[in-house]
């Protein structure tokens, strides 16, 4: 389907393609039903979308239900399994062709699945590769400046998002989880009636006694009045990850689970890969990989280590080619505001000129203040770049943290596809300065 897809592409043009294309998507996802079985009938479906904070919060659901001993699948951008069976997703997408999505879902069903978390994206809503799954339970995370190239508006990203709360709204518990300190909020609650709000600083579900830490946080997740309460400890840390925990405490609750259900199940999380992943290899300073790709991750993400580095933070990342273009000099110039040092690189340059890409951060950063080769560096190659931004780090109490790529295992150029995995060669070139220094102080 997808080679058919790229010719009818090569001979439409872009505007028209853009406007058919759903239909094609869903004229697929009708076919790969019926191959299938309908096999997401037979189970519930919990639908995770957001901007950020997708995969954590749906994973942080998956692990609780599990541990409440109900049998629990997922899929979501970092991995996809039942039970602690989970393996790597490899494909750059988090929700998948609608083949390879009715697929898995009728593995799931032989293997006696009752439960799945579903992370959905605001592309596969617009473009009905989820038609024929029955969502009963949507949670929606956040939503902030993302995939316009593809939307062309907020308002249609929005909208796009707000379809997973309309098809919940009439299948199984028909609730509606909603962060309540999110702009968008009442957009996504007014499509169905039963709405439970979590948040910070507002919602029926919130979060007290806030403590954050390097090695995660903990908070008291109340309920209406103090009566109704859970203790909450995270071992992931950012307080963007406290509004993901009460995202999972909600769905326990909606599902009925006991307060230590919920408690234990959400601490048994010890972590996501390319989610704030410590890099461990006996260095002297913190190494950090994470996924975060957008403004809004960015802005969460910096603003916590900047609060938690005593010394330098520096920050290297890049943007991908063929994505959202306006978002770049805006990372630039979070990136330069909250960092010592920035170091722009590579990310998924695709055909897209890499230069060029870097050129257009850089803009937003030089706004922030930062100067050219002072501390603000482009090195193109990723690779390159790791070993650069490590070198930079010069006390204990420095900070280096790596984004964009966090859990992917390929890295797209202009000639082709490569294997990749940025935990592996951060750890390899920490070894390799281990090595430099050892020789240095012979």
């Amino acid at each position: 389907m997808a080679g058919i897809r790229k010719i009818v592409k090569s001979l439409i043009p872009t505007k028209l393609f853009r406007e058919i294309e759903p239909y094609g998507h869903l004229a697929e996802s009708v076919l790969m039903n019926i191959r299938y079985g309908f096999p997401a009938k037979s189970m519930h479906i919990i639908g995770v979308t957001g901007t950020n904070g997708k995969t954590t919060t749906s994973f942080m659901i998956q692990k609780m239900l599990v541990k409440a001993g109900i049998k629990t699948a997922l899929m979501s951008t970092v991995a996809y399994g039942v039970d602690d069976d989970i393996k790597p997703q490899i494909q750059h997408m988090t929700t998948l062709s609608a083949g390879l999505l009715q697929k898995r879902l009728r593995d799931f069903k032989r293997q006696g699945v009752e439960w799945v978390v579903l992370e959905t994206t605001s592309h596969a809503l617009a473009q009905h590769r989820i038609w024929g799954v029955p969502y009963e339970i949507a949670v929606m995370t956040n939503v902030t400046h993302e995939h316009l190239d593809y939307h062309r508006t907020f308002a249609r990203y929005v909208a796009a998002k707000v379809r997973l709360f309309r098809i919940a709204a009439h299948h199984g518990r028909k609730v509606g989880i909603i962060n309540a300190d999110d702009p968008s909020a009442n957009k996504f609650a007014a499509v169905i009636k039963n709405v439970v709000t979590y948040g910070v600083k507002e919602g029926e579900l919130h979060a007290e006694k806030v403590q954050l830490g390097s090695d995660g946080s903990s908070f008291v997740a109340t309920f209406g009045d103090s009566s109704d309460s859970y203790n909450i400890h995270c071992n992931i840390p950012g307080e963007f990850n406290v509004y993901n925990s009460l995202a999972a405490v909600a769905v326990g609750r909606v599902m009925g689970l006991s307060k230590k259900q919920i408690e234990t199940g959400i601490q048994a999380l010890k972590g996501v890969e390319g989610r704030m992943t410590v890099v461990n290899a006996q260095q002297k300073f913190t190494v950090i990989v994470d996924f975060a790709h957008t403004p809004d991750s960015f802005e969460r993400l910096l603003h916590d280590l900047r609060k938690s580095t005593k010394g330098k933070l520096i920050t290297m990342f890049g943007s991908a080619g063929r994505r959202d273009e306006t978002k770049r000099a805006v990372q630039g110039e979070i990136a330069g505001r909250y960092s010592d040092e920035v170091i722009l690189t590579e990310e998924d340059d695709r055909d897209v000129d890499g230069n060029g890409i870097l050129k257009q951060i850089a803009s937003g950063a030089q706004k922030a203040g930062k100067i050219i080769d002072k501390d603000l560096f482009l090195v193109l190659d990723r690779e390159e770049a790791i070993g650069f931004a490590l070198t930079r780090a010069k006390s204990a109490a420095d900070t280096v943290v790596l984004l964009g790529k966090g859990h992917e295992k390929t890295i797209e150029r202009a000639d082709g596809t490569y294997p990749w995995n940025e935990v592996e060669i951060a750890k390899t070139a920490l070894k390799e300065l281990q090595k430099k220094a050892k020789k240095a102080s012979k």
